[in-house]
Parts: C-alpha cells; structure tokens; sequence
C-alpha cells in the first residue's frame, strides 16, 4: 500500500512495450481483469487509466476492434442519470463496436465507483461530468476521458458532432472483469 498518492501516479498493470501495437501509430489496449485502459504508440506506452467496464450482466466484448466514430457530448439513448430522466452524459466518446442488434459500445467518460458497473461500454474518469451531475468531487482532477480523445482527435476539431474516424486506432480488450 502506497504512503503517497504520488506514488500511485505512474502505476499501471499494462506491459510498457505492447508489441501486438509496434506497427501502429496509435493502439489502445484494455485489460478488463486489470480494469486498466493503456494507449500506446508504435507499441510504446504513452499513459494509462482505470476504467469501468461491463458488470457481470452487461458484458464489455473483446477482440480487435476499431475506433469508429467520436463524439464530444454524446448521450446515451438507452440509459439515464439514475434517479432522473435525463439522458447518461457520456462525454469525450469513442465508439469501438456496434452489435449485430446495434448497441453500441463506446469509451466515454463517466462517474467512476472502483468496479465493473457499465452496460458494456469503457468508463473513464470525467470528474467535470460528476461534479455537474452528482456534486463530487468538489475539485476535478482527473479527466482521463479527455485526455485520451484529445490523444486519438489529435488536431481534428469536433464541430459539435459524431466524427466518423475513417482509420481510427486499434482496440484490443483482453481479459474478464473481476466479479462484483
């Protein structure tokens, strides 16, 4: 156990050389055992965060996939803010898989409870979103979900749309989630 916060910022479970990724410029790998999201280049690791990602009964997939569209303030048309009827903020968005029922499943920002709780999609941290929605924490700090769309848009703009992203980076999801 770390006596410092500090010390846990350059933690991570995820190898520091990928590669499975080395001939891409831009690669994400998630290991939902971990519950560890890494965004590599050319097989280096750049950063890596915590994620949330499907619970036992709304599995994330995994496989190889591919980012296909991003969103800056996309909502989700399925689920809402618990307790209200407000569409779920899922910002910074990066859609990874379409179903064959066409669910789709994103990275995206979101409150983060420490465990497995999406319906399928990749949580990262958004603490500007939760502080907005549910009042915590009172100074945001970590805006993982921000920093990786601003890693993969690169220079692109949003312009307050779905961006399709023609050639978006690799995603590889390994593992299982923990159970709850």
């Amino acid at each position: 156990m770390p006596r410092r916060l500090e010390d846990l910022a350059q933690f991570t479970p995820l190898p520091l050389v990928y590669p499975p990724g080395e001939l891409n410029e831009k690669f994400i790998l998630i290991d939902l055992s971990d519950q560890f999201l890494g965004a590599y280049e050319f097989g280096a690791l750049r950063f890596a965060t915590p994620i949330a990602s499907g619970n036992g009964l709304n599995e994330t997939p995994t496989g190889e996939f591919r980012l296909t569209a991003a969103h800056l303030q996309h909502q989700s048309s399925r689920y809402t803010i618990e307790g209200t009827d407000r569409p779920y903020p899922m910002n910074y968005a990066l859609r990874f898989h379409v179903n064959r029922e066409g669910v789709s499943y994103w990275i995206h920002g979101r409150d983060m409870p420490g465990y497995p709780v999406s319906h399928g999609c990749i949580g990262l941290y958004d603490e500007s979103m939760q502080k907005e929605q549910y009042g915590v924490p009172k100074d945001p700090e970590l805006p993982d979900a921000e920093k990786l769309y601003l890693w993969v848009l690169g220079d692109e703009s949003d312009g307050g749309g779905v961006i399709p992203l023609l050639k978006g980076p690799r995603v590889h999801i390994i593992g299982r989630a923990p159970p709850q």
